[in-house]
């Protein structure tokens, strides 16, 4: 798998996405199945809580619009969470009808940490989606884990691009916008020093993959680039780029090494 938004994914994966409607916000539920659909077809599409109540209104608009089951679980007690337990059981049903390669969880809530792992050692993939408050445990197992603010905001800019109609002028990468944090150089050095060969160069998607599995809620959105391949053009100071032909001869192949001073 490739860091960060932007292509590389398998597209024909069969997954199944599963919603806490407790602990997800359905005003991103948009930009969360168009993240999925990177990653593969969403065969089911379910979520998970207690439609009765007053709170899930901003849920009821959206399951049609977006062909999501409702799977109705009604507060028995006070204080306890009967929707965790549904969706946890659910999806060990559909674990072992063995027909998806992977599940998609929509929450913020580590009490999915479990499951993410029990799907893993299945040999499944596991996406996570959550907020940036989601606890560690449960964004590291995950294979991959995308901020719910990340996609929000990337959809937002998107949609204002469209709407501006302003035409490229250049392919280059943009500058990250300010109030983004700073380039995590440390843990991208560590990753590249990973995955380089005897040369000192990797091709990208072995780079972004390493990348993934040190720390898998690594998004280069977060820092201003839409791509991983944007972000290394983007930190000369940090990477050497290279465009070389590959062996086909009818595209070429990104590679990456740590910046060489002259």
């Amino acid at each position: 798998m490739t860091a960060g938004g932007g292509g590389g994914e398998d597209i024909g994966k069969r997954l199944a996405v599963l919603i806490d409607a407790d602990n997800a916000r359905a005003a991103v539920i948009e930009a969360v199945l168009e993240e999925v659909a990177r990653f593969g077809e969403a065969i089911v599409r379910r979520i998970y809580g207690d439609f009765t109540s007053p709170e899930s209104a901003s849920w009821k608009k959206l399951l049609n619009k977006f062909s999501i089951k409702p799977m109705q679980q009604f507060a028995y007690t006070v204080g306890k969470n009967a929707t965790d337990s549904t969706m946890i059981i659910d999806a060990m049903d559909l674990l072992y009808t063995r027909r998806f390669d992977g599940f998609c969880l929509v929450t913020s809530d580590s009490d999915f940490t479990g499951l993410a792992v029990r799907l893993r050692e299945e040999g499944l993939l596991v996406y996570g989606f959550g907020e940036e408050k989601t606890p560690a445990a449960f964004r590291n197992a995950c294979h991959k884990f995308l901020f719910t603010e990340v996609l929000r905001t990337a959809a937002r800019r998107e949609e204002s691009a469209a709407e501006a109609e302003e035409p490229r002028q250049q392919r280059e990468a943009e500058r990250p916008e300010a109030g983004h944090p700073l380039i995590p150089a440390d843990f991208l050095m560590e990753a590249l020093d990973r995955s380089v060969d005897e040369s000192g160069w990797t091709q990208l998607g072995t780079f972004g993959s390493y990348l993934q599995k040190i720390q898998p809620d690594f998004d280069t959105r977060l820092y201003g680039y839409k791509k991983l391949s944007d972000l290394v053009r983007g930190c000369p100071s940090l990477f050497d780029v290279d465009e070389r032909e590959a062996p086909s001869g009818n595209r070429t192949v990104v590679y990456v090494r740590a910046r060489e001073d002259d």
